[in-house]
């Protein structure tokens, strides 16, 4: 699959976009409206990119908003912005973020590469494939779908049975669908670098997760 060999951000990179993600929620909350990329943005920011908003509050780290564009259609600053005010105020499962919470959020970016379907004759298949920790999945089946990031199993503490079973939940699907309707549906693996803040509007650090 694809990989990040030659297109990882640098540690000063992620910065700025972790940066802009906050400057686009602030200034969307206090005036309405959405701000522009900056001129001076490294070119390497402005390829088109997938990638993921994550906002949690702070210090307890609990889900506050999670909007993204899997897919590399926008260039990445302007996805940034985008995603980053959709995390806050269009996350249908939260209340939007209000002004008094800008001190008590850290905000997370997940720069995605491009997923990229995964084959299989047996749902085992799938297993082999998966390495918890690298890799972030997709699954369509129909019209539903569904997307979880490399960070969540890790965090959830599952396995690779219990990492699928969670993306059908995602999904609105039976939590053993991945097992009984082989064929019935596509599964998509993609790899993510993971930039989060340490605090509100404090240092940023590129996050690393644990394989297994």
């Amino acid at each position: 699959m694809s990989s990040f060999r030659s297109s990882l951000l640098s540690l000063d990179e992620g910065k700025k976009l972790i940066q802009l993600a906050r400057a686009a929620i602030e200034t969307y909350l206090r005036e309405g409206r959405q701000i522009e990329v900056p001129k001076d943005i490294p070119s390497s920011l402005m390829e088109k990119r997938g990638v993921f908003v994550s906002i949690h509050s702070y210090p307890d780290y609990e889900l506050r908003g999670c909007i993204g564009l899997p897919y590399p259609t926008m260039e990445l600053g302007k996805a940034v912005i985008d995603a980053a005010i959709a995390a806050a105020f269009e996350d249908w499962r939260f209340q939007s973020i209000e002004e008094k919470e800008l001190d008590r959020i850290v905000i997370e970016l997940s720069i995605l590469t491009e997923p990229v379907k995964i084959s299989a004759k047996d749902p085992h298949d799938y297993l082999k494939a998966i390495v918890v920790g690298k890799h972030g999945l997709i699954i369509k089946a129909g019209s539903y779908s569904g997307l979880l990031l490399p960070q969540v199993p890790v965090e959830q503490g599952w396995n690779e049975e219990e990492y699928l079973s969670g993306l059908c939940a995602k999904a609105g699907l039976p939590s053993d669908y991945w097992q009984s309707q082989i064929g019935g549906y596509e599964l998509y693996m993609f790899e993510a670098q993971i930039f989060t803040e340490e605090k509100p509007g404090g240092d940023i650090n590129e996050k690393k997760l644990k394989t297994y």
